[in-house]
């Protein structure tokens, strides 16, 4: 099945160089050398996928390309394919499947990292960014919100002064769309710090407390999926966490859900559900995926997203001792 780029997609313009997600070149501060290389690895992963999509002529030799990846970092290629076919669709005059194709075809079981890397191509495009609830508005009902997730990181990521708590500023979107950035916003927290926890936490203590929830949550994610937090870190973190700690987990559960479904479980998220929720990733996973809303009213203020997570929060709530 031929992708039928448009041709100036392949143009230098459209590349993004290797430095661009290199710690110095984002000003992160390094907590140690082996978490820079393992977030930078993340980086450069994304950058593979990304580059892979936009010269690929074929879905099929794009998907054997993709599943060839180390398992541990295999997301991250699906995430950043998924922004460069998100991107040849909003360019091209012609075909603007390919983003939907490949979601419905090899990338189905990436489908969450999928959406996620839609939200980049949301945050580079002004005719997109400026009314992002117009671009998610025909995507699943459920699963759209992960491309503003998506919007989010990339905004802490690659303008971490613009957003960082210093600056007060606030997501300028109506309803939930502002508290979707935040998750993808407390997401990029774990690289912003570099992955030391304690840097984590000052920059969510730093933000408007009505933010704290989403932020949490969103950290929790990064620790299950790219991060690896030691167990006296994770530890600390739920500590800190208090009232926010079952936003934590569900962030975490989230993690284990989207390795689960993909099938590239890493032992450092089955030790963080251990530690953090008291039970396998395989487990953590089968909440969440339990949890899904099995009816989605799209009438409904509230969106099924965010009942799916709180449905998750009230799980976790009931199966966990406090204590832990």
């Amino acid at each position: 099945m031929s992708l039928s780029f448009w041709p100036l997609i392949r143009d230098p313009l459209f590349r993004i160089d290797g430095k661009e997600v290199t710690f110095r070149r984002r000003g992160f501060e390094v907590s140690s050398p082996v978490a820079q290389t393992h977030l930078e690895q993340v980086g450069t992963s994304f950058l593979l996928g990304y580059h892979l999509a936009i010269d690929s002529r074929d879905m099929t030799e794009l998907s054997e390309t993709l599943s060839a990846c180390d398992a541990e970092y295999q997301g991250f290629s699906y995430e950043g394919a998924a922004m460069g076919l998100g991107l040849l669709d909003a360019l091209s005059l012609g075909n603007k499947r390919r983003w939907q194709r490949f979601l419905d075809g090899p990338a189905n079981s990436h489908r969450y990292v999928v959406h996620v890397g839609l939200g980049w191509v949301v945050a580079r495009l002004p005719w997109l960014r400026s009314r992002p609830e117009r671009a998610i508005a025909k995507l699943d009902p459920l699963l759209k919100w992960l491309v503003l997730d998506g919007y989010g990181f990339h905004e802490g990521y690659f303008h971490w002064k613009k957003w960082s708590p210093e600056t007060k500023r606030r997501p300028p979107f109506p309803g939930y769309a502002s508290r979707a950035f935040d998750q993808g916003l407390g997401r990029c927290l774990w690289f912003v710090s570099g992955g030391d926890v304690h840097r984590a936490v000052s920059f969510i203590t730093a933000f408007d407390a009505d933010r704290h929830s989403d932020l949490w949550s969103g950290l929790g994610l990064a620790c299950a999926y790219a991060g690896k937090p030691t167990e006296l870190e994770l530890n600390f973190l739920m500590e800190r966490a208090g009232k926010h700690l079952l936003h934590f987990r569900q962030g975490i559960t989230f993690g284990a859900e989207a390795r689960e479904l993909a099938g590239i479980p890493t032992e450092h998220t089955e030790q963080t559900c251990r530690i953090a929720c008291g039970m396998s990733a395989a487990d953590a996973a089968r909440i969440t995926y339990a949890a899904i809303p099995s009816q989605i009213d799209v009438s409904n203020e509230a969106p099924a997203y965010e009942t799916w997570r709180s449905q998750i929060r009230e799980i976790l709530g009931e199966e966990i001792p406090s204590c832990l």
